[in-house]
């Protein structure tokens, strides 16, 4: 009967899978699959069969059919996300995969493949900060793979590339950055980070983001040195927003909201739809009494991140100042709901990578 030779062939592609088989695995389990389309348990065990060998496509498919009858499982949702990864579906990847860390991925190593994963695709996507919190967690675990170290690289010095892609020339420069970068997330300035950063420096000293990189390691600790770093980087890439940026706000943190206004005007000419260059110049605006050209540019930086907390919060200090205290009500209300998701999302079980 059918469901004698079902039974027959779902245990000879099990032992021909344990026995490590996979051709007879692949050829029992796709028979079996034929009599009986809708075992998930053989769709699955398929699919991590064919994702072993390297064959994405098929495997996705596989995944595919358990995903649509389990949707809550992240775990199954992962591994549709790398395959789509190797077959160079970043997008969809990207977003399988973060949603598979948000539904709870049960294999440590199935979470890390998905956290390099998602962090390499933001880099390609040039979402360099988003990457680097990603790759904190590898930082912190002490897993320095040659992968990480590359993926941190292309972080620290904004290059829009998957490791895979780095150019031959840039090879050691993005490894040196990489070495600086790993150890800069731990968010202890140890003395191997300053070491891997200053070599950086002086081997490298008109490479785009190096006297960036830096000083965002410095700038925790040493802000007027980090302020000097950046400068310099200006020197060598006039157009380094970033870096304009990062004066912007330590000006503004030490109230000198006169010197905070170039580089922040200049930074929202260069990037306009860069929510923290809103950010940056709306608070210097206010601070030097433009109360209105402060507002619109808040506003701005507010429809552009409409999750931020930061800006809700500056948003409501601006209205605050305006005498518009039901619009500062309303953005208070609205950070307070902001920053307590914000604060679950990191201190829940998968906030960066999991635990492990």
């Amino acid at each position: 009967s059918a469901s004698s030779s079902f039974d027959q062939l779902a245990v000879r592609a099990a032992q021909a899978r344990d026995a490590g088989h996979s051709e007879d695995a692949i050829r029992y389990f796709r028979q079996a699959l034929a009599l009986r389309p809708a075992w998930t348990e053989g769709s699955w065990s398929l699919g991590t069969v064919l994702y072993d060998l390297g064959r994405y496509e098929e495997a996705r498919d596989c995944f595919r059919r358990v995903v649509a009858t389990q949707p809550a499982n992240g775990l199954v949702l992962a591994l549709k996300g790398l395959c789509e990864f190797q077959i160079g579906n970043y997008e969809r990847a990207l977003d399988e995969l973060q949603n598979a860390r948000k539904l709870g991925i049960t294999k440590p190593e199935v979470l890390a493949a998905a956290s390099y994963d998602i962090a390499v695709v933001l880099n390609r996507f040039e979402r360099y900060e988003a990457a680097f919190e990603v790759l904190r967690d590898f930082s912190l675990q002490g897993k320095d793979s040659l992968g990480v170290i590359e993926a941190f690289g292309l972080s620290v010095l904004r290059l829009p590339y998957l490791p895979a892609e780095i150019p031959s020339d840039k090879r050691e420069l993005v490894l040196m950055a990489g070495r600086g970068g790993f150890q800069m997330a731990k968010g202890r300035r140890s003395e191997a980070g300053r070491l891997a950063f200053e070599e950086l420096v002086l081997r490298y000293p008109t490479e785009p983001s190096v006297h960036y990189a830096y000083g965002t390691f410095l700038l925790p600790d040493e802000p007027d040195r980090a302020l000097e770093e950046f400068r310099r980087e200006l020197r060598t890439s006039p157009n380094h927003y970033q870096a304009m940026l990062q004066i912007a706000f330590e000006e503004i943190k030490r109230g000198n909201y006169q010197d905070a206004l170039p580089p922040a005007r200049k930074a929202v000419e260069l990037a306009p739809t860069l929510y923290a260059a809103r950010h940056a110049l709306g608070r210097a605006l206010l601070e030097t009494g433009e109360v209105d050209r402060a507002i619109e540019e808040l506003e701005a930086g507010a429809k552009l991140a409409p999750a931020s907390p930061e800006m809700r919060f500056a948003l409501a200090r601006a209205y605050q100042r305006a005498g518009r205290a039901d619009d500062a009500d309303r953005e208070r209300t609205e950070f307070l709901r902001l920053d307590r998701a914000a604060r679950a999302a990191r201190s829940g079980p998968q906030s960066v990578g999991g635990k492990n």
